[in-house]
């Protein structure tokens, strides 16, 4: 639904004023059900406003998932390099106790 296709608001509703003819309507009928249109225009607009709040609200959310993701991968390559550096080092290490070790023994 687009907005700027909507040709009337609550005021324009309540400030519309219909010409008398012989065999007209009932002005109180036509008053009345105006003042339900009113009232459904009303409610359709905080309706709208309430819905796009939430979609903002949706955007920023999903934003931040996607800022969540693309670090994850970064802390993987941490996580990676550590492990990397961990059997370096007992590869370098490991193999100077074990030859110490068995010089002495």
């Amino acid at each position: 639904m687009s907005l700027s296709r909507v040709q009337l608001n609550g005021k324009d509703i309540l400030e519309k004023e219909f010409k008398v003819a012989m065999r007209g309507y009932n002005q109180e009928e036509v008053d009345e059900f105006l003042d339900a249109v009113i009232q459904d225009y009303d409610i359709f607009k905080q309706e709208i406003d309430r819905l796009r709040q939430e979609n903002e609200r949706l955007k920023k959310g999903s934003q931040e998932q996607t800022r969540t993701r693309t670090a994850q991968p970064a802390t993987q390559v941490n996580y990676d390099v550590l492990k990397r550096l961990s059997n370096l080092e007992k590869a370098v290490f490991g193999k100077k106790f074990t030859e110490s070790g068995e010089g002495n023994g």
